[in-house]
């Protein structure tokens, strides 16, 4: 059977280079024969705001959440990979993400059972960021977002096979223009090469 994957995109613009790595994965696992389901946050018009319906119960971790929500986790189940595709705004990923994690990966569904129903998936959250490694690698960023994700979500969610793979030095609007092609390529290449690293075929 192929695998099947969930493929998260969280950017608002739909000729941004984060739309353009989803692509890329996108075709990437279509090419190598397995199913995808793209989950755009932003196209679907998914609501990030966690409202007294999607708040966690801790008395009833069988809590009937909304529909919206329902139909999300069905998604979440359905995958055997999961992969994000995001920028990193102000060090933490953009709101209409993490208000899906808030909302979605709740209370009964991701976690607060002795067996966790996640913990047979592989992830990956794909970030781009615009600095240049260097100066990521020099402030404790990259850790930070390690922590947030990998730690904090996919692990406490029971998903042992997670790993943070990031796209450095994203930002063009220092490149010139007529080089601004050639960096998108080399950028495209980066994020595929961070693809095949952590869901090698």
């Amino acid at each position: 059977m192929p695998r099947h994957t969930l493929l998260v995109l969280a950017h608002p613009r739909t000729d941004s280079l984060t739309v353009q790595v989803a692509d890329l994965v996108h075709a990437r696992l279509k090419d190598g024969g397995e199913t995808v389901d793209v989950l755009d946050l932003y196209a679907e018009g998914f609501d990030p705001v966690l409202r007294p319906a999607d708040e966690p119960d801790w008395e009833n971790r069988e809590k009937e959440y909304s529909p919206e929500v329902h139909a999300h986790m069905d998604r979440v189940l359905a995958a055997d990979d999961i992969v994000i595709v995001f920028p990193v705004w102000w060090m933490a990923p953009p709101a209409v993400l993490k208000g899906w994690i808030d909302r979605v990966w709740n209370y009964g569904f991701a976690y607060g059972r002795s067996r966790p129903r996640l913990a047979a998936k592989r992830m990956l959250w794909l970030a781009l960021m615009g600095n240049a490694e260097a100066e990521i690698e020099e402030l404790g960023l990259s850790t930070v977002l390690d922590l947030q994700l990998r730690v904090a979500v996919s692990l406490f969610c029971g998903i042992e096979d997670s790993s943070v793979e990031i796209v450095y030095g994203t930002e063009l609007s220092g490149v010139p223009r007529a080089l601004r092609p050639q960096r998108v390529r080399e950028l495209l290449e980066s994020a595929e090469e961070s693809l095949n690293g952590a869901l090698p075929r």
